[in-house]
């Protein structure tokens, strides 16, 4: 199931990217630019206020959601990202290249996905599963008044 959730991650890499500032959520849509097993990476200009927020509060959720399915994923930021793959990550996505001169000029940075949440609403009942990456435990199962809730 954990791998699932990635494949819908590797699929649907257009995500909701929450931050926090002064005790706000902050919410935008960003891209996956590279996913790497459970570390996904994004770009983002230094200019930006997702720049400062990131520094200020490493802590971000993520969701991506199609087809009555969500993936959520929890975690700390890094902006530790070696130079190969901020020139790979620059040359594979053809936005970065008409808005930025060259890969330089912009700030990347990576998410090691500490939980996930998959929530599936397609089957009856409907699914939810909780990944703890860093404990390596799964806990889960079927959502709703009828069903129960962390059955597994």
């Amino acid at each position: 199931m954990l791998q699932q959730a990635l494949n819908f991650l590797r699929e649907h890499y257009e995500v909701a990217f929450a931050t926090c500032e002064d005790n706000f959520p902050k919410i935008r849509v960003f891209q996956i630019m590279k996913q790497a097993k459970t570390t996904l990476y994004f770009a983002t200009s230094p200019q930006k206020n997702v720049y400062k927020e990131l520094k200020n509060n490493p802590n971000i959720e993520i969701l991506a959601n199609a087809d009555k399915i969500s993936v959520r994923c929890m975690g700390v930021v890094n902006f530790e990202v070696p130079d190969d793959i901020q020139q790979w990550i620059y040359k594979n996505n053809e936005v970065l290249s008409r808005l930025y001169t060259n890969y330089q000029k912009l700030t990347y940075f990576y998410l090691k996905i500490k939980e996930m949440d998959y929530y599936n609403l397609n089957p009856t009942p409907p699914m939810m599963l909780h990944f703890d990456l860093e404990k390596q435990t799964m806990k889960g199962g079927f959502v709703g008044e009828k069903f129960g809730m962390y059955q597994i």
